[in-house]
């Protein structure tokens, strides 16, 4: 049970039994493969808040996998949905045009980085834009080879799962894919070789960057650099500047296109707009979804406008895409997202959250091997020990499993699912953080002397 001024209110245990009869029911009308991290189910969400069918309130820090930047329901964006379903609810923008379509192509043109003439489409999801980057990168370059990096998650369409990493998870049993996905080092800083300090190691990527443009593909083959600024299921790991800038210079020296995914890690999640922000690098493409519509399924593809054009029309879009009701919602989270006072609140969150888990990682060094991220994207990567780094898969759905019960979501993330990643809703307040970090104390504490 909890006092009248925490978030946290557990009036069953977790979990209760309307969640069991709905999970069961869910266990039998639908497939094994779609999978569930939470035997809970939610009948509403508000702020970081969310309420399950039991009247159990708990803090989300799963955050929709990235979706909810702005917070469960954000008011401004339920109300313009509630509008516009009064009105039009689909039309297709290959049939005709309809000003929400515009102003999310306009505004997403505005905010992007770079100073170039912009164009954008829209999509429904992050997979879909991955994909229609890739395909504008290829008609505007007429080459076919694509760079992906080590530990990237893209998407699950085959040509993405072909770009993504992990393969037991997402890809096993799936083969073919998609051909022409090269799959280069990524400077993971903290799993670096011991002799290495960390600009050595960052300096030798670099190296081993430029290595790669001639052992695995030629460069002139190359339509398309794809990168995440700071790695999602990868297990929030930022890209180095250095590492990020040989990029952009690459991709200039030979024509190929840098295409940032922002899918997880853009809409204000690290504290800026746009997580290559922190860089100072500007890719010629930017892909976004999740919290661009705080739900509803929207993606964007925004990037230099004759790299846009190079597609014939008819090439790109689809019947759902820039559904009228998906784009006033992202309209309303745009403006949330992009306030200035908005993004300062966040930042400020991240220190919070991120002094908090690394006061944690003092007290448990041998279970808590890294705390990283940028902003309020975080993780803490779980080990065996502190010397060997060693991933520890069990302990980290210990923790996982530990949190929930008390009243705290959290989900994995990490090449080898050993990381216990954070994506609390961005306008959550400092008292929430706290009380999150308290429940995760006890959760780590619970896992850490049962090992």
């Amino acid at each position: 049970m909890s006092t009248t001024n925490r978030s946290i209110n557990l009036v069953t245990l977790l979990p209760g039994p309307q969640s069991a009869a709905i999970v069961a029911r869910r266990e039998r009308a639908m497939a094994n493969g779609a999978s569930k991290l939470t035997q809970i189910a939610v009948a509403s969400g508000q702020g970081a808040v969310v309420t399950d069918v039991d009247g159990n309130q708990l803090l989300d820090f799963a955050g929709g996998i990235g979706v909810l930047a702005a917070g469960h329901c954000p008011p401004s964006v339920v109300e313009a949905v509630r509008s516009q379903a009064e009105s039009l609810l689909h039309m297709c923008a290959i049939v005709a045009t309809y000003e929400p379509l515009v102003a999310v192509a306009e505004l997403l043109n505005e905010i992007t980085p770079g100073t170039f003439d912009k164009k954008t489409v829209l999509m429904n999801s992050g997979a879909e834009a991955v994909e229609t980057a890739v395909n504008v990168a290829r008609s505007a370059t007429g080459r076919q080879a694509i760079v992906v990096f080590e530990g990237a998650y893209h998407g699950r369409t085959n040509l993405t799962a072909a770009m993504t990493s992990k393969y037991a998870l997402f890809k096993k049993g799936y083969a073919p894919f998609a051909p022409e996905i090269y799959r280069f080092d990524f400077p993971n800083v903290y799993r670096r070789p011991e002799e290495m300090s960390e600009k050595g190691f960052i300096d030798w990527s670099v190296a081993r960057l430029r290595d790669q443009f001639i052992s695995r593909v030629d460069p002139a083959a190359v339509a398309a650099v794809v990168i995440e600024p700071v790695q999602g299921e990868g297990g929030f790991i930022p890209v180095p500047t250095a590492f990020m800038e040989a990029i952009r210079e690459l991709c200039d020296e030979h024509g190929m296109v840098m295409i940032a995914d922002e899918i997880q890690s853009g809409m204000g999640r690290t504290g800026k707009l746009f997580a290559i922000e922190h860089s100072g690098v500007v890719p010629d493409i930017v892909t976004t979804a999740k919290s661009l519509g705080s739900g509803m399924p929207i993606s964007a593809i925004t990037g230099r406008a004759e790299l846009m054009d190079a597609p014939h029309p008819g090439g790109l879009g689809g019947t759902y895409s820039g559904n009228p009701l998906a784009c006033v919602a992202a309209i309303e989270s745009i403006k949330l997202i992009s306030d200035v006072a908005f993004l300062e609140h966040a930042s400020a969150i991240g220190d919070h959250l991120r002094r908090r888990l690394e006061e944690l990682q003092t007290v448990h060094p041998d279970l808590i091997g890294d705390v990283r991220g940028l902003g309020p994207m975080l993780v803490a990567e779980i080990v065996m020990d502190s010397e060997s780094k060693k991933p520890d898969m069990a302990s980290t759905a210990a923790i996982c499993a530990a949190t929930l019960v008390r009243g705290l979501i959290t989900i994995r993330a990490g090449l080898y699912s050993n990381c216990v990643r954070f994506l609390p809703p961005l306008g959550i307040t400092h008292e929430q953080v706290d009380e999150a970090m308290d429940v995760l104390e006890e959760a780590v504490a619970e896992v850490a002397a049962a090992r």
